[in-house]
């Protein structure tokens, strides 16, 4: 399957397919250098399947983990491109998750003011979501994505075969990612997560025509690109309150949507397939600390942020609410956390 990205100037291709990772070399032009950016995660033979696809390239490996999203770690990176001598023609190529993807990206973005972008996402999260748009960042400390630039690629290059080495808690957490784009753009995606066995591919497939979409209608988020967001402003603040690699970023998304969930028959259902996909129950850190990582969230503004809620599978909504509502959201599902809790210790 071949989707097209398209934007004014710098529309893209996006091949989903098994066996791609092999034919990286009819996607991507090898007559340059190419970074290739991985982590130490990553299984050795997805990486030299495209080193070998791309002569001449170079792979940078950085420790996996969220916690090499940042600037000592791009800064390795760059130093590795200059050192081998990278100009303007040349390319960076991400083998990796969203971690891998975001730092690449970003490399890519500000390396001699720009130069070319491949993503080859290898995990599901990234697969359904990360590797499509153009969001490149690092962390600082642990605020969430604090600093990056939207740097689209020139090709995507999805293959599910890759899925293969994945253990099942990184699956599942990739799968929460694409339930959110159900819960947020369409029914159907959700009524997929219902089937037995998972029809990942069509899952998958279904949810990057659905990015496809709503970042052709809204590259650099100025409006409806933002319903993407829906579980991140509680998720985002949990993933910094318990470390950045405590918990992973599927798993806290997932957690955080069930704060913005304006249903409680849709919620009971979004519980349950939480649970089929054994998705973990997190620990609500206390508000407060909550409350202040949200403040610093990139898309708050004077004493206001823009949160996501859903009352209807395939209907996100935006709206701009004071800090005090989210606060409230938190205080009330940690108070009917308490009570399902003691319901259940007396069943």
């Amino acid at each position: 399957m071949k989707l097209n990205v398209n934007l004014p100037g710098h529309g893209y291709p996006i091949y989903i397919e098994r066996g791609s990772l092999a034919a990286a070399g009819q996607r991507i032009p090898a007559h340059r250098h190419t970074c290739i950016v991985t982590d130490d995660g990553i299984p050795a033979k997805w990486v030299n399947t495209v080193k070998d696809a791309l002569p001449g390239s170079f792979v940078v490996t950085i420790p996996h983990g969220e916690g090499s999203k940042n600037l000592a770690a791009m800064q390795q990176v760059l130093e590795q491109m200059a050192e081998a001598g990278m100009t303007r023609k040349d390319a960076v190529v991400a083998v990796g998750g969203g971690v891998c993807g975001d730092l690449a990206g970003f490399c890519a973005a500000v390396y001699m003011r720009g130069i070319d972008f491949y993503n080859i996402p290898t995990t599901v999260l990234s697969q359904v979501d990360s590797s499509v748009g153009g969001k490149t960042a690092v962390d600082l400390g642990s605020l969430k994505n604090i600093i990056g630039a939207f740097w689209q690629p020139k090709a995507v290059i999805i293959d599910p075969d890759v899925l293969s080495t994945l253990d099942d808690r990184q699956i599942a957490a990739g799968l929460a990612e694409a339930l959110k784009m159900g819960l947020i753009l369409d029914p159907g995606l959700v009524d997929l997560f219902e089937q037995d066995p998972l029809p990942v591919d069509e899952i998958i497939a279904r949810s990057v025509d659905l990015k496809r979409m709503i970042v052709e209608e809204d590259e650099k988020e100025q409006g409806r690109r933002a319903l993407l967001n829906f579980g991140h402003t509680v998720g985002h603040a949990m993933e910094g309150a318990w470390g950045l690699d405590a918990w992973l970023h599927g798993e806290c998304v997932a957690a955080g949507m069930d704060f913005m969930l304006e249903d409680d028959t849709l919620r009971a259902r979004v519980a349950g397939l939480k649970q089929k996909l054994g998705l973990p129950e997190i620990p609500v850190p206390e508000t407060d600390v909550l409350m202040d990582y949200i403040r610093h969230d990139k898309k708050t503004g004077d004493a206001h942020i823009t949160i996501v809620t859903v009352a209807e599978a395939g209907n996100g909504q935006l709206s701009r609410v004071p800090f005090d509502e989210v606060r409230r959201r938190i205080e009330a599902r940690k108070q009917a956390a308490a009570g399902e809790h003691t319901e259940a210790a007396h069943e």
